[in-house]
């Protein structure tokens, strides 16, 4: 279906690929993973033909149509909504085209080629292209109202719908995508993740969403050493393998015997949880006729993300009374809270809109005045705080180093040899611990963040979109330690199994009240009384 041969991919002295032969085949959908900078975006831009490999070459089966999900938001701006997704079918569309076109300014020797384009009109489906358009974007939730709009006027986050319709729209053979879920809702993204996982083509995706990965994935497609080696199953199976080989390479006195009755309890597991029925029995034969050769220890670094507290917290956590917060336009965010949090609490904060969770943070942390309400934290907490934009803290031209040590609390903790064990852990070791603060890129500047938040030592930990720009090994390693983390937490993520593996308690903020509901994330979104009246409260 899709191959690429001795691909190479080269910028000056640094080797992205090297000669990497490989074949995605119909029915599968590969999950691209790698470390930062591995070459996930540089693979699918070479694949998409939007730039070329240093050598090599790029080959789809002849009469096969790819499509790619459009990363420039902007480029259908001139473009009505339902015309934009028309135009992901681009043989359909051409043919349309010509037919309005040859309409326009008809006459009688004009009739022959309007018959032979109308035939292939047809037979491409052409006739029921509109009605399937618009059924597909009202599956993304797009309503009617904004099928005839022009996209340059529809809203960001809706225009990613459309853009990722788009994508979809006419079966295409090859399907090529780059972070879909990005701004996308739970809904949206549970309709994907379903969509997917029928989708009998082929689909390459690059995603940091775990859980949408191991939904959609029948193999893996690791970009490591230079090379891209795939393996059958999906990204949470590919994360424990690995961690088992590395586990075994380790264990040089263990027999192979030993070694490979370990793996076939593994796969055994394994293939009992497999997430999608329609994918469990090709799955499981294919995991089945692994061997302990087949499975290789990746080369990921991983960070030390380990949250200790100073001093244990009391019973009462956090006490909130009415709390209320408008936007700067005075549009009512959340009203009528009132919480009381327990020590055992680990609190999901969720809303429909990302302003109301980042002022209620805001408010708790101090740093906003609430419209109306008030809230009072335990005698015996302390809070670390990491916001959802933390550009403030990186202002100043100073080595990560001196940054960090602007936060240690004594003498002993402002030593360098202290500090540096502290970046050390988040992979800021040698010379990198010495780079310029401001000049660092979204996921080290979290990064950063989660060390000062490991130094303060805090009972009480506040994250508002923690896992935004970290890779997956970050994220993985950050979501264990949560999970570890004795204290209290309340964080808001669109990462799905980060929140659903963390938190045990939802409070969902909205214009007319708030939902507290002790449960896991799966549970709340899944519970049909919840879901009535979370249509309720935001109006629906």
């Amino acid at each position: 279906m899709l191959s690429v041969s001795n691909l190479s991919i080269q910028f000056g002295k640094r080797v992205l690929f090297d000669e990497v032969n490989v074949t995605f085949t119909q029915g599968n959908c590969y999950g691209i993973i790698g470390a930062n900078g591995a070459g996930k975006s540089t693979f699918m831009k070479v694949l998409s033909r939007k730039m070329d490999p240093t050598s090599g070459r790029v080959i789809l089966e002849s009469g096969k149509r790819m499509s790619v999900l459009e990363q420039n938001h902007n480029a259908c701006d001139v473009f009505p909504v339902l015309e934009t997704v028309l135009r992901g079918n681009t043989p359909l569309f051409e043919v349309k085209q010509e037919i309005d076109a040859l309409y326009a300014d008809y006459d009688d020797a004009k009739a022959d080629r309007i018959g032979e384009l109308q035939v292939q009109f047809e037979e491409m489906n052409g006739w029921n292209a509109e009605s399937d358009a618009a059924a597909l974007l009202s599956n993304l939730g797009i309503k009617e109202d904004y099928h005839h709009q022009m996209m340059s006027d529809v809203d960001p986050k809706i225009k990613v719908r459309i853009l990722l319709a788009q994508a979809l729209f006419g079966n295409p053979d090859v399907l090529i995508m780059d972070e879909p879920t990005n701004d996308l809702d739970y809904e949206t993204i549970s309709w994907l993740e379903d969509f997917l996982a029928n989708y009998e083509n082929t689909v390459l995706v690059v995603s940091h969403d775990r859980h949408f990965l191991d939904a959609v994935c029948t193999h893996v497609a690791d970009i490591d050493f230079g090379k891209i080696n795939l393996f059958s199953g999906n990204y949470t199976f590919w994360y424990e393998s690995s961690q088992l080989a590395s586990r075994q390479r380790a264990q040089q006195n263990k027999k192979a015997d030993e070694k490979a009755k370990e793996l076939q309890e593994f796969i055994l597991r394994f293939s009992a949880n497999v997430a999608k029925s329609k994918q469990a029995t090709s799955r499981k034969k294919m995991l089945e006729k692994l061997k302990v050769e087949d499975i290789k220890p990746s080369s990921r670094r991983y960070p030390a993300i380990i949250f200790d507290k100073e001093r244990e917290a009391g019973d009462q956590i956090l006490n909130v009374s009415n709390l209320q917060a408008h936007s700067e336009e005075g549009e009512v965010l959340f009203k009528g809270v009132d919480l009381n949090l327990v020590k055992s609490d680990k609190v999901a904060i969720i809303s429909k809109d990302s302003r109301a969770t980042t002022s209620f943070y805001q408010i708790i942390s101090g740093n906003q005045q609430p419209v109306n309400g008030e809230y009072q934290w335990g005698v015996t907490t302390t809070q670390s705080y990491l916001p959802a934009d933390n550009e403030v803290f990186f202002k100043d031209p100073v080595s990560l180093v001196d940054w960090l040590r602007n936060y240690a609390k004594t003498d002993e903790e402002k030593e360098e040899v202290h500090i540096r064990g502290f970046l050390g852990k988040m992979l800021f070791s040698g010379e990198e611990a010495l780079k310029k603060c401001n000049v660092l890129s979204g996921g080290e500047k979290v990064r950063c963040m989660l060390s000062k938040m490991m130094l303060q030592r805090a009972n009480v930990l506040l994250l508002d979109e923690p896992t935004s720009h970290l890779d997956l090994e970050s994220i993985t390693a950050f979501n264990n330690s949560l999970k570890n983390f004795k204290g209290t937490v309340l964080l808001t993520t669109h990462d799905h199994e980060f929140v659903n593996t963390v938190a045990n308690r939802m409070i969902e903020l909205t214009p007319s009240g708030v939902i507290d509901r002790y449960m896991t994330f799966d549970e709340y979104m899944q519970n049909t009384d919840i879901k009535a009246l979370r249509l309720k409260m935001y109006g629906g």
